[in-house]
């Protein structure tokens, strides 16, 4: 038995279009299908950080479920990891929330570095794409559900060079939803 302890893995997971968009040209993801089969609770048992770009967190980092919401298990379980937000604009910590503005590489391979479960990268696009560029991702998880949104947030802008991905898995849900696991080439 070995006692080599693993980096944490950064989990890029997250819905988007056939047309490659992950918000409506209004930021709206209405069309993004949950269903139990698709296992996100059990996702959110492998993870125990999530890294938010601030308006991603501002929109649905801090949501506290109703007495009566329906998704009320899932949002006490998103809300129970520790979160990361990546701003340029200074924020005092608060609660389990700590705000990196800079240095992120340094900032993230300390916390890749520390003994943990894996790390779900929830984006907004800028962030995803930093992340990209800085060859941080370690697994795209992407779920493509069955619409075509003709205008709104790409998933990746401003990428400079190709990055090459081995298709590791592939799961195909009764909604249409297909969902892509990909690593990096030569991981």
């Amino acid at each position: 038995m070995s006692n080599i302890i693993r980096p944490r893995r950064i989990l890029l997971d997250l819905a988007v279009s056939l047309d490659g968009f992950i918000e409506g040209e209004n930021g709206e993801i209405d069309w993004c299908i949950m269903e139990p089969e698709m296992g996100f609770h059990h996702f959110l048992n492998q993870i125990d950080t999530i890294f938010y770009g601030r308006k991603s967190y501002e929109l649905w980092g801090q949501i506290t479920p109703e007495e009566n919401d329906p998704d009320k298990e899932l949002r006490e379980k998103i809300n129970s990891k520790a979160k990361y937000v990546f701003s340029r604009q200074k924020y005092i910590d608060h609660h389990n929330v700590i705000y990196i503005n800079d240095h992120i590489l340094d900032e993230v391979m300390k916390i890749k570095n520390t003994p943990g479960k894996d790390i779900w990268l929830y984006g907004g696009a800028s962030l995803i794409t930093d992340f990209v560029k800085l060859g941080l991702v370690d697994e795209f998880r992407l779920s493509v559900h069955p619409v075509i949104l003709g205008k709104g947030k790409p998933l990746f802008t401003d990428l400079d060079d190709r990055l090459n991905l081995n298709l590791v898995e592939t799961k195909k849900y009764s909604s249409g939803v297909v969902q892509l696991i990909y690593h990096v080439k030569g991981d």
